[in-house]
């Protein structure tokens, strides 16, 4: 390459695969996992999230800011570790299968630029070593992207 970072999608589209498989790799709860991607910052819109690169089902083409575990970890750019959707105000079910849902936020220079989103079919299936790890790649992420 010519020393710029790849484009974003490169680097989430291979990433989203990484967390699939390690996931899927994992004794249970882990492995449970039935969503795996993120949501990037909607260009047109900068309350807005838009689906980027997944593994899983079908999912929800845009989250508004604050609405879902997605939009609260966007709106407060906080980490979001839901061990119950069910009992989350608000959430959004696009897999009526997940039971809960770790969403983390990718900052750079103060503004949340994506979100990684991992659900799982389980309840609790998220622990803080998947937090820790999770907000580990959310940091790589905002630095080796062109956002």
């Amino acid at each position: 390459m010519d020393g710029k970072a790849p484009p974003q999608g490169v680097n989430l589209a291979n990433t989203a695969s990484l967390l699939w498989h390690a996931y899927k790799s994992l004794p249970s709860p882990s492995n449970q996992v039935n969503w795996a991607g993120f949501y990037v910052l909607d260009p047109k819109n900068p309350q807005q999230l838009i689906l980027a690169p997944f593994q899983g089902k079908v999912a929800c083409q845009t989250i508004a800011f604050g609405r879902g575990v997605c939009g609260a970890a966007a709106a407060t750019a906080t980490t979001q570790l839901v061990p119950d959707v069910e009992a989350f105000p608000g959430h959004i079910a696009c897999d009526g299968a997940s039971r809960s849902e770790l969403v983390v936020p990718v900052v750079r220079d103060g503004k949340v630029v994506a979100i990684v989103d991992v659900d799982c079919a389980v309840e609790c299936g998220f622990d803080k070593v998947d937090r820790e790890g999770l907000e580990a790649l959310a940091s790589l992420l905002a630095g080796s992207c062109d956002w």
